[in-house]
């Protein structure tokens, strides 16, 4: 692997592990766009690039994820009760996506649904609504379909899922510290059953990069897991004592401009 390449992988990987301790986030949204930018640079079709950058993105939090909760978890601030409630429904729709939808549609559909929730996570950042006081977590088929939506959104883009979570929980007046932790805590089922759906519905594709495994980029996630998983706890830490919401609103204005990239490379691959 050629070190230039070495060298941006890692950056990667630092910067993506402290958001994700940070901020609660998987990383996919920042990872995606970057890797579909490092695979067309080396010769492969943009939609197959697409593609691979969100699996790859996707494999990664495996690693992130249990870096990052084990902070989380030392705080007491991760809800179990609500992990173990939204697992099942995660599985299953991760699976539905991963091994059905995500095959099955153009690399170009899913950059421009990558645009669409990533520009929807940015405003829910800025926006910062406060949810009903009266609003409460649902009961058991609530929060099965709610993990559902969350593992099949998180495997057609790539992303840990607090794009979707964090809002929900928030939502359902858990408090933020405690949704942050909680959503890299269910990172690692959405991750796993994503995976495996994206590895089993790859394998046998014509013209994948070297080091592939389905549609998995093997130096990629080498890469970026090891040094993510360095920066997460680190992350983790620094949400105790930065200012979030401010910080949140600053990332936000950085995933408009990732959100326009991808929107880009959408639109060019379906003309």
């Amino acid at each position: 692997m050629h070190p230039q390449l070495i060298i941006e992988l890692a950056l990667l990987g630092l910067m993506t592990g402290f958001l994700a301790g940070l901020l609660g986030i998987g990383g996919g949204m920042i990872m995606v766009p970057f890797i579909t930018i490092m695979l067309t640079n080396r010769g492969a079709a943009e939609s197959l690039a697409v593609k691979m950058a969100i699996a790859t993105s996707m494999s990664t939090i495996i690693f992130t994820s249990i870096s990052s909760v084990r902070a989380h978890h030392k705080r007491g601030n991760v809800r179990w009760d609500l992990v173990r409630s939204l697992a099942p429904g995660i599985v299953l729709g991760g699976a539905l996506a991963s091994l059905g939808v995500f095959a099955s549609l153009r690399g170009a559909w899913l950059a421009l649904l990558f645009a669409a929730f990533v520009s929807f996570s940015a405003t829910q950042m800025f926006l910062d609504k406060k949810p009903a006081p009266s609003r409460q977590v649902p009961g058991v088929a609530g929060l099965l379909g709610a993990g559902g939506a969350i593992g099949f959104l998180s495997g057609l883009v790539g992303a840990g899922g607090a794009f979707v979570s964090v809002p929900f929980m928030t939502w359902c007046n858990v408090a933020i510290h405690r949704a942050v932790a909680t959503s890299a805590a269910l990172g690692f089922p959405i991750a796993l059953a994503n995976v495996t759906g994206y590895i089993i519905s790859g394998i046998g594709l014509q013209d994948l990069p070297p080091y592939s495994f389905g549609y998995i980029w093997l130096p990629a996630l080498g890469v970026i897991a090891l040094c993510s998983v360095m920066t997460a706890p680190l992350g983790a830490r620094a949400a105790q004592t930065l200012p979030v919401k401010q910080l949140k609103r600053v990332f936000a204005s950085v995933l408009y401009l990732l959100a326009a990239y991808m929107l880009y490379k959408g639109l060019s691959a379906a003309s």
